[in-house]
């Protein structure tokens, strides 16, 4: 009585595991959960419009947004009756010159690139310091 009964209960759990493995073999693969390029941390969108756009997307035009911060379509003040509205994906929310040297891992010096022109409104504190303590 035992071994039948120990018989059946593996008989019962060799057609799970058969059943298992066959259903696994069935559905697709997972997917790997590591993200595209294209969807970065920064990844942004700008509106994208025709030149008979509302006033409210000729206003943005040229803005970038993070695509999570993004305002929805149509726009709240948008007040065309059917929004052509689009919106342009770009890989980073920054647009333009890079400020950083592509010389210089950035890591261990303090210089971030050059300017054209100096941007600072005030003059620097560190060359007061400097001339006070040369004077002593």
């Amino acid at each position: 009585m035992q071994l039948t009964l120990l018989g059946g209960v593996l008989v019962l759990l060799f057609l799970w595991l058969y059943v298992r493995r066959r259903n696994a073999a069935k559905s697709p693969p997972e997917q790997p959960s590591v993200k595209s390029p294209g969807n970065t941390a920064y990844h942004a969108v700008s509106l994208r419009f025709e030149a008979d756009a509302c006033a409210a997307a000729k206003e943005m035009g040229g803005r970038r947004f993070l695509s999570n911060a993004a305002p929805r379509l149509p726009l709240p003040a948008c007040n065309a009756l059917e929004c052509r509205c689009r919106f342009a994906h770009h890989k980073d929310r920054r647009a333009g010159k890079e400020r950083r040297s592509p010389f210089g891992s950035g890591r261990f010096s303090g210089t971030t690139g050059s300017f054209e022109q100096e941007r600072r409104e005030r003059r620097d504190r560190r060359k007061e310091t400097e001339t006070k303590l040369d004077s002593f």
